[in-house]
């Protein structure tokens, strides 16, 4: 990983903080209300993702795109899953999640939660 990598992880990171103190149930509905892509499609009709990072980052940008919910789902996905999901969350697919992952438990592992626990 390049240091400007590093950089780009850490920031995005960081730019979670916010959402630290926010219980996993309050956080669940904040999804669940407000993600776009669970209003697009009907259920069953959402896009296959091809699991190759390319189209992967290509769909998550369309349907990510402006999405008022997308920290909090992918804040969400790192709490519930860390670095083991496949898919797009939070509009970042899996392999971007997975280099995100350890910058973000390093930031939570120094602040602890006030409003709820990691649901790992």
């Amino acid at each position: 990983m390049t240091p400007r990598d590093e950089h780009k992880w850490r920031q995005r990171a960081a730019s979670l903080d916010w959402l630290h103190a926010v219980p996993d149930d309050v956080l669940i509905d904040m999804v669940l209300r407000d993600c776009q892509c669970a209003w697009i499609f009907d259920p069953g009709e959402a896009p296959e993702l091809s699991g190759e990072d390319e189209p992967d980052r290509e769909l998550a940008a369309r349907l990510c795109a402006g999405c008022p919910a997308m920290d909090a789902c992918l804040e969400l996905d790192l709490r519930i899953w860390g670095p083991r999901t496949t898919g797009v969350f939070g509009a970042l697919p899996e392999q971007d999640r997975q280099a995100l992952y350890p910058y973000w438990a390093a930031r939570r592992s120094r602040r602890r939660p006030t409003g709820g626990g990691d649901m790992q």
